[in-house]
């Protein structure tokens, strides 16, 4: 953290670099809206099974667990090996059903009841060091949670946050997604923490792939650090965003102390 704290010193390029990127998607896509609706524990259960695996698989697994199991008091009284069947399609089955149980039976015992709306109540900080203490609840499982089922601010980092947060040059380099959940705190602007984690998604699954990137359809290719890596590694080119041809902002030059490590 000290170190991190360190880094974020002096970091206004960066906040402007993440402020100006999310107002040209924003541009470009649109202002995603929250849902309310949903139970909190459907979501922290449906973003376990999304853990190493795409979101077609998960969404399997999760229709054939309701399907099976439309009670989660059901996936309780059931087996375990009918639960590894229901969300095989999801792979690691056999994992991630022993962790969906074991987080059942501990709501059930310290709340009486299958549900999560009690953590509506407790701030931040205090639903990470409870729920953050479950196995299988790493960052971004907990940072869905309280992203998507508690309508709170925080910004989830998955492959492609990270991989397009890399070459836009807001994340360090040698960053991992564990650490960059800590490093994004400071860094989204406020009230932006869905529109920029949903619209990275967009721009990372239709735009910047992980191997075939279109770079030529890019519409913030010039302040892409993977576009311009001829000009040098650590080189921040003027960031110019395009929307239908047109220029709509600029970045200011700089280089992104973080990128060194």
């Amino acid at each position: 953290m000290r170190r991190l704290k360190k880094q974020w010193q002096g970091c206004e390029n960066l906040k402007t670099r993440v402020r100006k990127i999310t107002f040209v998607l924003e541009k470009q896509y649109g202002v995603p809206r929250r849902e309310y609706s949903r139970e909190p524990l459907d979501i922290l259960i449906e973003t376990v099974l999304s853990q190493n695996t795409n979101d077609q698989n998960r969404d399997r697994a999760y229709r054939r667990l309701k399907s099976r199991f439309p009670r989660w008091e059901d996936v309780l009284e059931g087996k375990t090996r009918s639960v590894v069947s229901a969300i095989r399609p999801g792979g690691l089955a056999e994992q991630k059903a022993r962790r969906i149980r074991e987080i059942l039976h501990w709501i059930k015992e310290r709340e009486g009841r299958l549900s999560l709306f009690f953590l509506k109540k407790m701030d931040d900080e205090e639903i990470k060091k409870m729920i953050g203490g479950l196995k299988g609840i790493g960052p971004k499982t907990l940072h869905c949670l309280l992203l998507f089922g508690l309508g709170k601010e925080a910004f989830p980092v998955d492959t492609h946050v990270l991989r397009t947060g890399k070459r836009l040059g807001f994340i360090p380099e040698r960053m991992d997604a564990e650490k960059a959940h800590q490093w994004m705190a400071p860094l989204i602007p406020k009230g932006k923490s869905l529109s920029l984690h949903l619209n990275l998604i967009r721009f990372g699954r239709s735009v910047c792939k992980a191997k075939k990137p279109s770079c030529d359809a890019c519409f913030v290719s010039d302040g892409c650090l993977y576009f311009n890596s001829s000009a040098g590694p650590l080189a921040t080119p003027v960031f110019v965003a395009r929307d239908r041809g047109k220029s709509l902002t600029r970045l200011h030059k700089a280089h992104v102390e973080g990128n060194q490590g």
